[in-house]
Protein backbone atom coordinates (compact mmCIF):
# COMPACT_ATOMS: atom_id res chain seq x y z
CA UNK A 1 0.00 0.00 0.00
CA UNK A 2 1.54 3.55 -0.92
CA UNK A 3 1.49 6.08 1.63
CA UNK A 4 -0.82 8.82 1.67
CA UNK A 5 0.28 11.97 -0.10
CA UNK A 6 -2.21 14.02 0.81
CA UNK A 7 -5.44 13.83 3.44
CA UNK A 8 -8.29 15.96 3.97
CA UNK A 9 -9.82 14.83 7.63
CA UNK A 10 -13.71 16.80 8.40
CA UNK A 11 -12.52 19.82 6.28
CA UNK A 12 -15.08 22.52 6.50
CA UNK A 13 -13.53 25.74 4.70
CA UNK A 14 -14.95 29.00 2.64
CA UNK A 15 -14.52 32.19 2.64
CA UNK A 16 -14.78 34.78 5.36
CA UNK A 17 -17.91 32.92 7.33
CA UNK A 18 -19.16 31.18 4.24
CA UNK A 19 -18.46 27.70 3.90
CA UNK A 20 -18.65 26.01 0.58
CA UNK A 21 -16.74 22.51 1.37
CA UNK A 22 -18.71 20.95 4.82
CA UNK A 23 -17.21 17.48 6.56
CA UNK A 24 -15.01 16.80 3.29
CA UNK A 25 -13.24 13.89 3.50
CA UNK A 26 -10.26 12.81 0.89
CA UNK A 27 -7.37 10.57 0.67
CA UNK A 28 -4.97 10.23 -2.20
CA UNK A 29 -1.90 7.38 -2.36
CA UNK A 30 1.56 8.75 -3.08
CA UNK A 31 1.74 8.48 -7.40
CA UNK A 32 -2.33 8.54 -7.43
CA UNK A 33 -4.39 10.97 -10.03
CA UNK A 34 -7.61 11.79 -9.16
CA UNK A 35 -10.35 14.06 -11.35
CA UNK A 36 -12.84 16.19 -9.49
CA UNK A 37 -15.63 16.89 -11.63
CA UNK A 38 -19.46 18.76 -10.75
CA UNK A 39 -21.54 21.89 -12.24
CA UNK A 40 -20.01 25.46 -11.48
CA UNK A 41 -20.23 26.43 -8.22
CA UNK A 42 -20.22 23.13 -5.70
CA UNK A 43 -16.70 23.88 -4.55
CA UNK A 44 -14.26 22.25 -6.94
CA UNK A 45 -11.86 25.20 -7.22
CA UNK A 46 -12.64 26.07 -3.86
CA UNK A 47 -11.31 22.28 -3.13
CA UNK A 48 -8.04 23.34 -4.69
CA UNK A 49 -7.65 26.92 -3.18
CA UNK A 50 -8.54 25.42 0.31
CA UNK A 51 -5.89 22.37 -0.05
CA UNK A 52 -3.38 25.87 -0.86
CA UNK A 53 -4.49 27.52 1.46
CA UNK A 54 -6.37 30.85 -0.17
CA UNK A 55 -9.49 29.84 2.41
CA UNK A 56 -10.72 30.74 5.52
CA UNK A 57 -10.58 27.36 6.99
CA UNK A 58 -13.45 26.99 9.42
CA UNK A 59 -12.43 23.39 11.12
CA UNK A 60 -10.87 19.79 10.23
CA UNK A 61 -7.10 18.72 9.44
CA UNK A 62 -5.34 19.15 6.23
CA UNK A 63 -1.74 16.62 6.16
CA UNK A 64 0.66 16.70 3.25
CA UNK A 65 2.92 13.20 3.49
CA UNK A 66 1.42 12.92 7.06
CA UNK A 67 2.52 16.36 8.59
CA UNK A 68 -0.18 19.13 9.36
CA UNK A 69 -0.38 22.10 6.80
CA UNK A 70 -3.77 23.68 7.52
CA UNK A 71 -2.56 26.60 9.24
CA UNK A 72 0.42 27.02 6.72
CA UNK A 73 0.77 30.31 5.32
CA UNK A 74 0.06 29.29 1.16
CA UNK A 75 4.22 29.82 0.42
CA UNK A 76 5.10 27.63 3.24
CA UNK A 77 3.02 24.92 1.85
CA UNK A 78 4.40 25.12 -1.51
CA UNK A 79 8.10 24.72 0.13
CA UNK A 80 6.78 21.32 1.62
CA UNK A 81 5.96 20.08 -1.54
CA UNK A 82 2.23 21.46 -2.77
CA UNK A 83 1.67 22.77 -6.23
CA UNK A 84 -1.00 24.70 -7.59
CA UNK A 85 -1.89 25.54 -11.03
CA UNK A 86 -4.67 28.63 -10.97
CA UNK A 87 -7.47 28.85 -13.72
CA UNK A 88 -5.53 32.67 -14.05
CA UNK A 89 -2.54 30.80 -14.79
CA UNK A 90 -0.56 34.13 -13.43
CA UNK A 91 2.37 33.72 -15.42
CA UNK A 92 4.85 37.37 -15.22
CA UNK A 93 3.54 38.64 -18.60
CA UNK A 94 6.95 40.78 -18.58
CA UNK A 95 9.44 37.69 -18.03
CA UNK A 96 10.57 36.02 -20.67
CA UNK A 97 8.73 32.04 -20.90
CA UNK A 98 12.53 31.00 -19.92
CA UNK A 99 12.62 33.20 -16.95
CA UNK A 100 9.04 32.46 -16.00
CA UNK A 101 10.48 29.04 -15.45
CA UNK A 102 13.31 30.02 -14.08
CA UNK A 103 12.34 31.95 -11.37
CA UNK A 104 10.43 28.97 -9.34
CA UNK A 105 13.56 26.28 -10.02
CA UNK A 106 14.24 24.10 -7.58
CA UNK A 107 16.25 20.46 -7.45
CA UNK A 108 14.87 17.61 -8.97
CA UNK A 109 14.12 15.26 -12.14
CA UNK A 110 11.93 18.90 -13.51
CA UNK A 111 14.33 20.83 -15.27
CA UNK A 112 13.71 23.19 -17.65
CA UNK A 113 14.95 21.25 -20.46
CA UNK A 114 12.64 18.08 -18.93
CA UNK A 115 9.30 20.50 -19.32
CA UNK A 116 10.65 21.13 -22.65
CA UNK A 117 10.47 18.05 -23.78
CA UNK A 118 7.13 17.66 -22.28
CA UNK A 119 5.70 20.69 -24.18
CA UNK A 120 7.79 21.30 -27.25
CA UNK A 121 6.49 24.32 -28.06
CA UNK A 122 7.10 25.67 -24.85
CA UNK A 123 11.14 25.66 -26.45
CA UNK A 124 10.09 27.23 -29.53
CA UNK A 125 8.89 30.06 -27.75
CA UNK A 126 11.27 30.43 -25.05
CA UNK A 127 12.62 34.02 -25.83
CA UNK A 128 8.48 35.30 -26.09
CA UNK A 129 7.07 37.94 -23.57
CA UNK A 130 4.13 36.47 -21.26
CA UNK A 131 2.27 38.79 -22.84
CA UNK A 132 3.38 37.13 -26.31
CA UNK A 133 1.90 33.52 -25.69
CA UNK A 134 -1.30 32.42 -26.46
CA UNK A 135 -3.68 31.11 -23.72
CA UNK A 136 -2.70 27.71 -24.77
CA UNK A 137 1.11 28.57 -24.33
CA UNK A 138 0.29 30.09 -21.44
CA UNK A 139 -1.60 26.82 -19.63
CA UNK A 140 1.44 24.69 -21.07
CA UNK A 141 3.92 27.37 -19.16
CA UNK A 142 1.78 27.65 -15.68
CA UNK A 143 1.95 23.93 -16.21
CA UNK A 144 5.86 23.88 -16.55
CA UNK A 145 6.24 26.61 -13.93
CA UNK A 146 4.91 24.52 -11.28
CA UNK A 147 6.63 21.18 -11.88
CA UNK A 148 10.21 22.87 -12.48
CA UNK A 149 9.54 23.54 -8.62
CA UNK A 150 9.88 19.78 -8.51
CA UNK A 151 6.45 18.99 -5.94
CA UNK A 152 5.05 15.99 -5.03
CA UNK A 153 2.04 16.92 -4.95
CA UNK A 154 0.13 18.80 -8.14
CA UNK A 155 -3.10 20.82 -8.40
CA UNK A 156 -4.22 22.36 -11.16
CA UNK A 157 -7.54 24.33 -11.98
CA UNK A 158 -9.46 23.88 -15.23
CA UNK A 159 -6.18 23.55 -17.45
CA UNK A 160 -8.38 22.83 -20.77
CA UNK A 161 -10.80 25.88 -20.30
CA UNK A 162 -11.01 28.49 -23.26
CA UNK A 163 -8.26 26.19 -25.09
CA UNK A 164 -8.74 25.18 -28.59
CA UNK A 165 -9.54 21.30 -29.19
CA UNK A 166 -5.72 21.10 -30.96
CA UNK A 167 -4.57 22.40 -27.83
CA UNK A 168 -6.67 20.24 -25.38
CA UNK A 169 -5.66 17.31 -26.53
CA UNK A 170 -1.87 18.36 -26.51
CA UNK A 171 -2.46 19.33 -22.95
CA UNK A 172 -4.13 16.11 -22.50
CA UNK A 173 -1.34 13.87 -23.73
CA UNK A 174 1.24 15.88 -21.17
CA UNK A 175 -1.06 15.29 -18.21
CA UNK A 176 -1.19 11.81 -18.99
CA UNK A 177 2.10 11.52 -19.03
CA UNK A 178 2.29 13.28 -15.90
CA UNK A 179 -0.16 10.62 -14.30
CA UNK A 180 2.13 7.79 -15.50
CA UNK A 181 5.01 8.83 -13.61
CA UNK A 182 6.54 7.45 -10.44
CA UNK A 183 5.85 9.77 -7.39
CA UNK A 184 4.12 12.43 -8.80
CA UNK A 185 0.11 13.08 -7.40
CA UNK A 186 -2.22 14.64 -9.20
CA UNK A 187 -5.28 16.41 -8.58
CA UNK A 188 -7.11 17.72 -11.72
CA UNK A 189 -10.29 19.87 -11.80
CA UNK A 190 -11.89 20.37 -15.23
CA UNK A 191 -15.02 20.96 -16.37
CA UNK A 192 -14.61 19.21 -19.60
CA UNK A 193 -15.85 15.10 -18.35
CA UNK A 194 -15.05 13.47 -20.90
CA UNK A 195 -11.47 14.60 -20.94
CA UNK A 196 -11.31 13.90 -17.09
CA UNK A 197 -12.09 10.72 -17.27
CA UNK A 198 -10.16 10.16 -19.42
CA UNK A 199 -7.06 11.37 -17.76
CA UNK A 200 -7.69 9.77 -14.33
CA UNK A 201 -8.37 6.31 -12.90
CA UNK A 202 -10.02 7.67 -10.40
CA UNK A 203 -13.20 10.47 -10.29
CA UNK A 204 -14.41 12.68 -7.54
CA UNK A 205 -18.02 13.93 -8.17
CA UNK A 206 -18.48 17.39 -6.07
CA UNK A 207 -22.64 18.41 -5.33
CA UNK A 208 -22.89 21.68 -2.91
CA UNK A 209 -19.08 20.86 -1.59
CA UNK A 210 -19.76 17.50 -0.67
CA UNK A 211 -18.33 14.24 -2.15
CA UNK A 212 -21.10 12.12 -4.15
CA UNK A 213 -19.31 9.51 -5.85
CA UNK A 214 -15.87 7.91 -5.54
CA UNK A 215 -14.68 5.26 -7.25
CA UNK A 216 -12.80 4.43 -11.29
CA UNK A 217 -13.78 6.84 -13.86
CA UNK A 218 -14.34 3.24 -16.18
CA UNK A 219 -17.45 2.61 -14.20
CA UNK A 220 -18.59 6.52 -15.37
CA UNK A 221 -17.37 5.91 -18.77
CA UNK A 222 -19.48 2.85 -19.58
CA UNK A 223 -22.29 4.47 -17.75
CA UNK A 224 -23.49 7.84 -19.17
CA UNK A 225 -26.82 8.07 -17.44
CA UNK A 226 -25.12 7.38 -14.33
CA UNK A 227 -22.46 10.08 -14.87
CA UNK A 228 -26.07 12.33 -16.19
CA UNK A 229 -27.82 11.47 -12.79
CA UNK A 230 -24.63 12.03 -10.58
CA UNK A 231 -24.03 15.63 -12.42
CA UNK A 232 -27.18 16.53 -13.79
CA UNK A 233 -25.25 17.20 -17.60
CA UNK A 234 -24.34 15.04 -19.80
CA UNK A 235 -20.44 14.92 -20.55
CA UNK A 236 -18.93 16.74 -23.14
Amino acid sequence: MAELALELQGVSAGYGETVVLESFNLKLAEGETVSIIGRNGVGKSTLLATIMGHTNLHSGDIRLHGKPIGTLAPYKRNWAGLAYVPQEREIFPSLSLKENLEVAVRPGRWTVPAVYELFPRLKERETNRGTQLSGGEQQMLAIARALVGNPKVLLMDEPSEGLAPVIVEELARAVKRLTEMEGLTLILVEQNTRLALEMSPRAIIMDRGRIVYDADSATLQKDPSKLEGLIGVSGH
